[in-house]
């Protein structure tokens, strides 16, 4: 049995689709210090089927009901990235703390304008980027910050499968869907160069900033054949260091995501899974100092669940923010947009100079 704090965020959730049944309703049933107070989907049957499953306290058709709710102190966005700038916007103006999925939206200005609105509203916005709470990879950054030194470069990659159904096929459980859930006006899959970097490019460029800092500048190209898509992107970190990043869907291989990253002081090997074996990265780390490597347990692989925890521990105890900030998400979509502009254009393009959308 999870035991419980006696103190306790009182969670809603907005959207009732697979994302939500596949990590962020177990999360808010599990985690130590959240609790699951409210559902929200315009879906009736959606909504009555995980209200019955995950029993909330209070099930909502209507947003705004939701965030009327005078006993609700924060929300997860669950839904369709390109409704995750407005429902953000509305829960902090509601007074709400916010945990959106990533990425935080799809286009420079409006991810800019509620990075305003998050400043003003004396809220908390954490961005949906769970890979921080890998144990393995947090340890990693562990290293970086306290004993590396000088960072020299960082090889990394995110790489899905083309065998990845076969393996959330039999992990997942089966999603329930509904007919009248709410879809956005344009496909978000008819455009996959797109799709692709929003959906895995995100995860990519904030596992590099995770560990190395801000970026400031990227030269991609991309390489389209037989229904694949292979972006290389170098990289370059303000603190100097270089970067490759391989961004490739899907490999006719099994999931391949990692990093390799060399510094003064020592190096860091690490080996990612596919999320949803819910397993911490493999992370080996080389320590110059006594010529030795250590590898970090990381028994503890539910990110999603960690993610919660670590956005309840911020609002409820006035912990240090482990997660991702809105600046944090602001920066993931000027890298994905700047990474569009280079391929584009076939130059390099900084990060500070971007404008539009992906």
């Amino acid at each position: 049995m999870n035991k419980k704090d006696s103190r306790r965020l009182k969670v809603g959730v907005l959207g009732c689709g697979p994302i939500a049944q596949f990590a962020h309703f177990e999360s808010c049933v599990k985690a130590r210090n959240a609790e699951l107070h409210a559902i929200c989907d315009v879906a009736e049957d959606l909504v009555q089927r995980m209200g019955a499953t995950y029993e909330p306290t209070r099930t909502f058709l209507d947003y705004d009901a939701m965030l009327a709710d005078p006993e609700l102190d924060a929300v997860i966005i669950a839904t369709s990235d390109l409704f995750h700038v407005e429902a953000s916007r509305r829960a902090l103006a509601a007074g709400k703390h916010v945990l959106c999925e990533k990425p935080i939206g799809v286009a420079v200005e409006e991810v800019e304008a509620l990075g305003r609105a998050v400043r003003s509203s004396g809220k908390l916005l954490q961005v949906g980027h769970m890979k921080r709470f890998d144990v393995g990879l947090e340890q990693a950054r562990d290293f970086v910050r306290d004993e590396m030194g000088e960072i020299l470069a960082l090889k990394a990659w995110y790489c899905d499968s083309t065998h990845r159904y076969t393996v959330t096929d039999a992990v997942q459980p089966l999603p329930i869907l509904s007919k009248s859930a709410l879809k956005p006006g344009e496909n978000p899959k008819a455009d996959l160069r797109r799709y692709f970097m929003l959906a895995h490019g995100s995860h990519l460029f904030d596992t590099a900033r995770f560990l190395c800092g801000d970026i400031v500048e990227v030269s991609a190209r991309l390489t389209e054949k037989f229904g694949a898509y292979s972006w290389f992107v170098d990289v370059t970190f303000a603190n100097g260091a270089a970067g490759h990043l391989d961004l490739t869907i899907a490999v006719r291989m099994d999931w391949h995501e990692g990093l390799q990253l060399y510094g003064e002081n020592g190096s860091v090997i690490a080996k990612t899974y596919n999320p949803w074996y819910f397993k911490s990265s493999e992370v080996d780390i080389f320590s110059e100092r006594d010529a030795s490597w250590r590898r970090p347990l990381g028994a503890d692989g539910h990110f999603y669940r960690r993610q919660l925890e670590g956005f309840a521990d911020t609002i409820l105890d006035d912990a240090p923010m482990r997660g991702a900030t809105i600046d944090d998400g602001i920066a993931s979509v000027r890298a994905m947009v700047a990474t569009a502009q280079s391929v584009a254009t076939g130059k390099p393009v900084r990060l500070a100079d971007v404008e539009g959308k992906l």
